[in-house]
């Protein structure tokens, strides 16, 4: 069945039609497999035998103590790839770079697993406790100076298993000069450590050979719509149209206009009325929350963003909207200080 479709033949209506696990797809003869044996390439110049099993899964992932590599299998396809970038915005490592980036910090999980090194008390005491939970968020020092910055959003303070990926990851990357650019960080003790580890490993083969893979898309049994239906909901704080429902609680929006009603003239447009009050709404928000002002400011200038291009209006007394953008603001701040993302119930798998 997989060998009669040919997905670039397909509407988008009859790709989100299709179950997962009958997509004709394979990483060999996809420009993926060109990033895996760069990958495997790289290992080799380092005298490392290792060379992670990677497979096509629902995302990015190395399954717990799991020697494996899993890469998102819409990356396999121009078509999927097209269809990810318009129901999500964007292709998680949807270029040569960005997957390479990804391969490096996955494979630092892999090789992890494979020579059993977040055993070591050594490694314990560098990382921290592999053993320690997985929060759903987490929170990270923009600043530090304790963690490599190779992925986007700190991801090393995410977890100790995290900080090694990450570390292993810059360590790999050709080219890359990390004793003069980690000189005098903390990070570089990592690093050290780090390169440590990969001389002692060399021509060594794993401990563990084998590993399960989860998640296999040749496994799904969702269809496309199915699964971003499902992904959406759970990113649903990164779109656009994530405040729309809140905002036109608090303001007045074209399609909330009677038959025949036109836009008041002089009408304040919400947009204005926000950034005339963000000082005054950061002040207080930080004061009473104990939030850092930049990420209050940034999710103002979304705010006041979001009011403009719906073309959202005042019709209120001024004193009431600030005073019901300010409370919006402060339950936004303590969710996010709670749970790490704007609504009670974000999550994610790492």
């Amino acid at each position: 069945m997989k060998k009669n479709i040919n997905l670039s033949n397909l509407s988008e209506e009859d790709l989100l039609g299709l179950k997962i696990r009958d997509l004709p797809l394979s990483i060999e003869g996809s420009w993926l497999n060109e990033c895996v044996q760069a990958l495997y390439q790289e290992l080799q110049e380092k005298n490392i035998i290792f060379r992670p099993c990677c497979y096509l899964a629902d995302e990015w992932l190395a399954p717990d103590k799991e020697p494996v590599l899993g890469i998102p299998f819409f990356l396999a396809h121009p078509s999927l790839m097209k269809l990810e970038r318009k129901m999500m915005l964007d292709v998680e490592g949807g270029t040569k770079d960005w997957c390479m980036k990804l391969l490096r910090h996955e494979t630092g999980h892999a090789i992890n697993y494979a020579y059993r090194f977040y055993r070591r008390r050594k490694w314990q005491k560098i990382f921290g406790q592999f053993s320690r939970e997985y929060n759903e968020t987490y929170r990270f020092r923009p600043y530090s100076r304790s963690f490599v910055r190779h992925l986007e959003d700190y991801y090393a303070q995410y977890h100790p298993d995290e900080d090694f990926a990450e570390t292993f990851a810059v360590w790999l990357t050709p080219g890359l000069d990390w004793q003069a650019q980690y000189k005098g960080w903390r990070a570089s003790d990592k690093l050290k450590y780090v390169e440590e580890l990969m001389n002692e490993i060399k021509e060594r083969p794993p401990l563990e050979k084998n590993g399960k893979k989860y998640w296999q898309a040749s496994r799904i049994n969702m269809t496309l719509r199915s699964f971003y239906k499902k992904k959406r909901h759970s990113y649903a704080e990164d779109f656009p149209d994530f405040h729309d429902s809140n905002l036109k609680r608090i303001f007045l929006s074209p399609e909330g206009l009677s038959s025949g009603q036109q836009k008041p003239k002089g009408a304040v447009a919400a947009s204005a009325m926000v950034k005339k009050y963000k000082k005054e709404i950061l002040k207080s928000v930080a004061q009473w929350t104990g939030e850092r002002k930049y990420i209050i400011g940034d999710l103002l200038d979304t705010l006041a963003q979001r009011c403009r291009e719906l073309g959202l209006i005042l019709d209120k007394p001024e004193v009431l909207a600030l005073e019901e953008v300010s409370i919006y603001v402060t339950t936004l701040v303590m969710n996010y200080l709670y749970t790490g993302g704007f609504r009670k119930n974000n999550c994610h798998r790492g």
